[in-house]
């Protein structure tokens, strides 16, 4: 039986919406900083020209693929818990990778940098979600929603403590300190491209991972004896789903610090515009996410110049209200 073309178009739609979306999302961040840069200057040689494309485009760039990274594991944490509130930074495994990276940061000696801390933050996000999942019991009814993100709350800010706890005994005036601390507020880095390709890489396999488990949470969603009853093995997949979940947060970490809220506001948006399917929600959250992401660190760098507003700042203070706004909606 043929698929309608009308229908296959509208398929289609959202996809490219998000596109030409994230194509003007990267010429803003392209052209607005503390310096305004229109691309008539871009190839004149100047000064501006060399900035544009030796920190702006590599920081953009970035801050596309920690969007993508937030959204997809914001949206793993909820198939998995069965909870549409789950995200990375209120369950803790924001603040857990962050721990990790802090260690590893302030610890070279543990682990060489290039390993240490893509490593070190991946183990934090890991134990951490598996912790709340423990906790808090899974997810699926209220009782257990409410547990779940009550001990997700509360690991991270043991976690905080904790981070800041290792910040005071082992942080000097070194560069890795300021690093830090500049990752608690989340700040998106300007890597070498090389560095870039294989986040970029990473972030892939993410979500050609989560495409891949797209079938086992949707029939998660209706519930653990009906996924049980379609083959799915919950408990394996589920810490499976908990690992990609956790890489693709230490992947954000590493490269954004702690930024809240995107991995809860992507999949809810796009939830509500694409459907409940995790195969074609799986890659438009991650263009969502992306584009998100990348204009809120255009406006953090652009707001008041030549400072820069810290991206978490500005995620929470759009977030917090959202996450207020779907809580009372449960309610009602």
């Amino acid at each position: 039986m043929h698929s309608h073309p009308s229908s296959s178009h509208s398929r289609a739609w959202p996809f490219i919406a998000l596109t030409g979306a994230l194509c003007l999302a990267i010429l803003a961040g392209l052209i607005f900083g503390a310096d305004t840069v229109w691309p008539t200057q871009w190839f004149d040689g100047s000064q501006q020209a060399a900035l544009v494309f030796v920190w702006r485009a590599p920081r953009v760039a970035t801050a596309f693929v920690v969007g993508a990274c937030l959204g997809l594991s914001g949206l793993i944490f909820q198939g998995v818990f069965r909870n549409p509130l789950a995200e990375p930074y209120l369950l803790g495994s924001a603040a857990g990778a962050s721990l990790g990276a802090a260690c590893a940061l302030l610890l070279p000696e543990l682990l060489p940098r290039g390993v240490g801390l893509p490593l070190m933050a991946f183990l934090g996000a890991w134990g951490s979600s598996l912790l709340v999942l423990l906790l808090g019991g899974g997810g699926g009814h209220s009782a257990q929603t409410g547990r779940l993100l009550l001990a997700g709350v509360a690991l991270a800010a043991i976690l905080s403590a904790l981070r800041s706890l290792i910040l005071m005994v082992f942080g000097d005036e070194s560069s890795n300190l300021r690093a830090v601390i500049s990752w608690q507020l989340g700040g998106i880095q300007s890597p070498a491209w090389e560095e870039w390709a294989l986040l970029f890489l990473g972030t892939l396999a993410a979500l050609a991972a989560a495409i891949r488990l797209a079938p086992g949470l949707d029939a998660l969603g209706l519930g653990e004896e009906t996924a049980h009853s379609m083959g799915v093995r919950v408990r394996r997949f589920s810490m499976q789903a908990i690992a990609l979940a956790a890489l693709a947060t230490a992947l954000a970490v590493a490269f954004g610090g702690l930024i809240g809220f995107v991995g809860l506001i992507a999949p809810h948006v796009l939830r509500w515009w694409v459907g409940p399917l995790h195969t074609r929600l799986a890659p438009a959250v991650a263009l969502g996410g992306g584009i998100l992401l990348v204009l809120v660190d255009t406006v953090a760098r652009s707001a008041i110049p030549p400072s820069e507003i810290p991206v978490g700042l500005m995620t929470s203070l759009i977030g917090g209200p959202f996450f207020l706004f779907l809580l009372l909606r449960q309610k009602s």
